[in-house]
């Protein structure tokens, strides 16, 4: 990025140095939240509240653009649009949901090397049959372990800048048990995944367990009202995790907002009820750089 660039809105700067940060930060002490964004609206929310990086949900993806829970119906060109939109909107380093790799190896490839083009800086795969489900459903079922090896193989080689990282999640506690899971994602790590997320411990007892066993950069979903305990992330760095995500506390917050405003809304025959809790017109303008967008406008107006 050169100098001229430094004015620039936050999405029109180059992503190289957020791979860098990232993983950066991966390896310098603490621990990394990434709050879950399925939008640019949330992912600036995310950026401007001076997070260290931005998650991308499949869940609220499939939900957002498609009204649809999540179960698979995401199609790999609907996030891929979305990941792009977002990664464009944001400077700090985004990692994306990329369900099992939409395919075989071949498809996995194309995930990796299409997600990277947009500038993700981590690309999580999980070793779920398609369709997928959510993690903390009932019914999923895991494929084998030499299956999802192949997965990060396909995406390791793939990549093009040795700074993007894979993160490798498994969901095989449900059905093969914790211990199963521990030594899948063991496996994970051999066959090249940077970060391990072994889904839905259901006890702190067992959050414990995950990074002391592996030994690896481990990430904590922390879903509100899912299997596991969510825990706030001082305590999750205490236990030794380096990731923390939180994939839909923005969707569950704005749907249950929106509710209540439309409700009052319908009632009340306006909105008056709940307009101090707004941002104002200046302050929305300003989560998305109005500023920088009209100096940049003036710059090149006859």
């Amino acid at each position: 990025m050169t100098d001229r660039h430094a004015a620039y809105p936050t999405g029109l700067k180059g992503t190289p140095t957020r791979h860098r940060a990232l993983r950066r930060r991966m390896e310098a002490p603490g621990i990394v939240v990434a709050p879950g964004c399925y939008d640019c609206i949330t992912a600036r929310l995310v950026e401007v509240s001076g997070f260290d990086a931005a998650y991308v949900t499949g869940s609220g993806v499939s939900m957002s653009a498609l009204g649809a829970p999540d179960m698979g119906a995401l199609s790999f060109g609907e996030i891929l649009d979305r990941v792009w939109r977002i990664c464009d909107s944001v400077s700090i380093p985004v990692i994306a949901d990329a369900d099992t790799g939409y395919g075989g190896p071949l498809n996995v490839i194309r995930t990796m090397r299409e997600f990277e083009r947009a500038g993700v800086s981590a690309v999580q795969l999980e070793d779920q049959e398609w369709p997928k489900k959510c993690g903390h459903e009932p019914g999923r079922k895991v494929a084998s372990s030499r299956e999802m090896e192949q997965r990060i193989k396909a995406a390791a080689d793939a990549r093009v800048d040795a700074d993007v990282m894979i993160v490798a999640r498994t969901d095989a506690i449900a059905s093969e048990g914790f211990e199963a899971a521990l030594e899948r994602a063991a496996r994970y790590r051999e066959a090249g995944a940077d970060i391990l997320f072994v889904e839905a411990p259901p006890s702190e007892a067992d959050l414990a367990r995950v990074p002391k066993r592996l030994g690896a950069p481990c990430l904590a979903n922390m879903v509100e009202g899912g299997r596991t305990p969510v825990l706030p992330f001082p305590q999750l760095e205490q236990l030794g995790f380096k990731l923390a995500i939180y994939p839909n506390s923005l969707t569950r917050l704005f749907a249950r907002v929106g509710q209540d405003l439309l409700g009052s809304l319908k009632s009340t025959g306006n909105t008056a009820a709940m307009a101090n809790q707004m941002l104002d017109h200046g302050q929305l303008w300003s989560l998305f750089e109005n500023e920088r967008w009209q100096a940049l406008e003036k710059r090149f107006q006859s």
